[in-house]
């Protein structure tokens, strides 16, 4: 299944289906004890921690890509903050190099949108986490 496919019902069910046998939820059930507790020493509001949290698990469920993405602007956020390039450096030359000028402008503004959600959440997890 190509990246701009859909997944199927039968592919989301079976992915559901393994999170209950893996325990996941029962996880996540700990995890969020833990995260409300620390929030409360931290005086974190219940919930802010609660939408922090949710959008974690969020994140955790879709996987994939976007994860590894978030990855790479995270390191260049902690290496040298929040720079004017970050796009340029984000961009993928092999591909890039290789579309039509109305696909550059596609492939821009869509990475564009990805970087400005990585941005968004690493300032939520720096916010949370007390590093901001």
């Amino acid at each position: 299944m190509s990246k701009n496919q859909p997944k199927s019902f039968k592919s989301i069910s079976k992915e559901a289906k393994n999170r209950l046998k893996s325990g996941f939820w029962e996880n996540c059930k700990d995890e969020w004890a833990d995260e409300r507790e620390r929030a409360r020493r931290a005086g974190v509001s219940e919930s802010r921690a609660g939408h922090y949290f949710a959008g974690k698990v969020t994140c955790t469920i879709k996987g994939g890509d976007d994860d590894a993405f978030y990855e790479k602007v995270k390191a260049i956020l902690v290496r040298e903050g929040e720079v004017s390039d970050a796009i340029g450096r984000l961009t993928d030359r092999a591909v890039f190099d290789k579309l039509t000028y109305e696909e550059k402008q596609r492939y821009t503004l869509t990475l564009s949108e990805r970087y400005l959600k990585a941005l968004e959440r690493y300032r939520k997890e720096c916010e949370f986490e007390g590093r901001g």
